[in-house]
């Protein structure tokens, strides 16, 4: 069995912490394909790695030096490799590597970043494969570059290029164990550029799929996925099986247990994937599979997204003007703004975007641009909202779902402000007020899962 396995970065945050880690790849001879990201926060007052490298460089494309960040991560390898024992080689060789980093030309300011930020990933690798290779264990870091992870040339949003697919099956044939850097790859020019932010979940799932692994492991610092986030509902219950839609739509509203782009790869090749607890690596997890072998449980999870606003506008027999959409969703295009959901009524239609996606020059930009170009009779944008999810392939073959979560937001004095189903019936959305994401995601719980 060939198993890709990728550890998170709170996997990697310490010598301890490498050491598990390294515990875990030999344990199983299936694990051969090693995905890693940077060292995460040790403690809730630490910092990642990535942030470090990402305050360098700014300091950088500001003019300034940024050493002293950059010296704060040289450290952080430096008492991981001390630790573990490590000859002082490795620990020059990553010094050098993120001092030549920094120091590059900052002329294209989004390669330079992407740059800096591949470092934490990148140096994690090598000193994984240093570590194991002092066990007397076949280990090797490989560079996406030389596997062949060819990507977009879209810094900070790359996205995977269909040939490169072909060029990584041969880590198949690799022998001993493959380690090889999460969260970057190059482009046809050979820059390095970087999905994003959590991207190293895309990077074990596009070697997955390439090598079409028996599984994909997913080690993070969590037992399972579990039903509810727990810093809203206390103790939720653990999610044994999920299929990928289902974790599409949690992962998508809130769940960051896994990077919710990371399911396509692994969907398009049928490759289970398996989230696991690198502090627990005993427990079973959660399995993601194309369909459950269950679906008596209508409802598996209650996701909540915060920070989203509204662009609400109606227009009398809006239905009979051809292009009413297509004209308003170019306005959105021209800004650069991606939209989350559009529903909308016969006169009617709503705009749901990321908060974080529209600034106030935007905002009046655009609603002037509505007015000229559509002259609808009314349209406001309203912020502060939440968007609640209910998810759950049994949900279509169940009758009262959603009197059931209406009612249970009534009982809890939630207000919604929309509510919206696909016709595939996996989820439930309803917007609601910021300040009653709580509330609401509480109330659902209670009512699909105490019960």
């Amino acid at each position: 069995m060939l198993k890709v396995s990728k550890f998170g970065g709170s996997s990697l945050a310490s010598a301890e912490q490498v050491r598990r880690v390294c515990d875990i790849i030999t344990a199983d001879p299936g694990r051969r394909i090693i995905v890693v990201s940077a060292p995460g926060k040790r403690d809730n007052q630490d910092i990642k790695v990535t942030d470090l490298l990402i305050a360098a460089a700014s300091q950088r494309l500001m003019g300034k030096i940024g050493a002293s960040e950059c010296a704060e991560v040289i450290e952080r390898y430096r008492g991981i490799a001390s630790e573990l024992k490590l000859p002082p080689e490795v620990m020059d060789s990553i010094a050098r590597d993120l001092t030549e980093r920094l120091e590059n030309s900052t002329t294209d300011t989004d390669l330079y970043m992407d740059t800096m930020k591949a470092g934490g990933e990148d140096n994690c690798a090598r000193l994984i494969a240093q570590v194991l290779q002092a066990r007397g264990v076949d280990a090797h870091y490989v560079n996406p570059k030389d596997a062949g992870l060819l990507l977009s040339d879209e810094p900070g949003n790359a996205q995977v290029l269909p040939e490169a697919y072909n060029r990584l099956r041969d880590l198949h044939e690799r022998p001993g164990i493959t380690i090889f850097p999460g969260f970057f790859g190059y482009s046809k020019d050979g820059n390095i550029v970087t999905f994003s932010r959590g991207g190293s979940d895309i990077t074990g799932a596009i070697l997955a799929s390439a090598v079409r692994a028996e599984v994909y492991e997913n080690f993070t610092d969590v037992d399972s996925v579990f039903a509810a986030n727990p810093s809203i509902v206390e103790d939720p219950v653990p999610i044994s099986e999920l299929t990928y839609r289902e974790m599409r739509e949690l992962s998508y509203a809130g769940f960051s247990v896994f990077h919710d782009e990371a399911l396509e790869p692994v969907y398009r090749a049928h490759v289970p994937v398996n989230i696991r607890n690198t502090n627990n690596p005993k427990a079973d997890g959660t399995l993601i599979v194309p369909s459950r072998t269950s679906t008596d449980i209508p409802v598996v999870g209650i996701a909540a997204m915060d920070s989203v606003c509204c662009i609400y506008l109606s227009k009398y027999l809006m239905n009979r003007q051809i292009g009413f959409g297509r004209r308003l969703l170019q306005i959105l295009e021209a800004e650069g703004i991606s939209f989350e959901h559009v529903p909308s009524g016969i006169d009617n239609m709503s705009i749901i975007l990321r908060e974080e996606n529209l600034s106030a020059a935007k905002e009046k930009r655009i609603v002037e641009q509505i007015r000229q170009t559509l002259a609808p009779e009314d349209i406001f944008v309203e912020r502060g909202l939440s968007l609640i999810m209910v998810v759950g392939e049994g949900m279509r073959h169940t009758v009262g779902i959603a009197s059931r979560a209406t009612g249970a937001l009534a009982d809890a004095k939630v207000n919604i402000e929309m509510i919206n189903q696909g016709s595939n019936e996996v989820s439930m959305m309803f917007g609601v007020k910021s300040e009653d994401m709580e509330s609401a995601v509480q109330a659902l719980y209670a009512e699909f899962f105490d019960s």
